[in-house]
């Protein structure tokens, strides 16, 4: 019987990515991911809202672009695995762990999250304000050139059908044989 073990998350990344490199030269980032759900309590009908962590593993090249897109507070969609751990700590108390190992990444929200910064200005620049001005009505602009302008418009299209009797008969013969 086969098994999955299959993992999705669409969160915001909790810190920056740590890297770090293993001896063979592969690229590891470390993230956080915050998934969040809402509910109503029963009792008083206040919304109750519910965050969970996960810890996210990436390696390779995936990795390296984690380490170079990702920040604190994007937001990403993440495909993997699950995979436990157990590791003591310094007091020799035994402790688990669940990481997901990411095998996909999907960066979500535009560059920045949207958040465009304004263009810096030298600090001595001093800053004038253009005066109003009554624009006219934007005029069109001409479509750009598709690159299909010096296509002919005469090229053949063939059209194929097949008759039902055709169809049928070929299925009764297939329909004979033994596989």
């Amino acid at each position: 019987m086969s098994s999955v073990n299959k993992v999705i998350l669409l969160g915001n990344c909790g810190r920056d990515p740590e890297i770090r490199y293993l001896t063979s030269g592969e690229a590891v980032a470390n993230i956080s991911i915050a998934t969040s759900s809402k509910r109503k309590d029963k009792n008083t009908g206040e919304t109750i809202e519910d965050t969970q962590w996960h810890r996210v593993q990436f390696y390779g090249r995936l990795a390296e672009i984690v380490g170079e897109y990702v920040k604190k507070g994007k937001s990403v969609y993440v495909e993997g695995r699950l995979k436990y751990g157990k590791y003591t700590d310094k007091d020799g108390i035994e402790k688990n762990t669940c990481d997901v190992v990411a095998t996909e990444l999907q960066l979500l929200g535009g560059r920045d999250d949207g958040q465009a910064q304004a263009p810096r200005q030298p600090a001595a620049a001093p800053r004038q304000q253009p005066a109003p001005q009554r624009q006219a009505a934007p005029q069109r602009q001409p479509a750009a050139p598709s690159g299909f302008e010096d296509m002919d418009d005469s090229i053949p299209f063939i059209s194929c059908s097949f008759s039902h009797d055709q169809v049928t008969s070929k299925a009764k013969r297939m329909g004979s044989y033994d596989y």
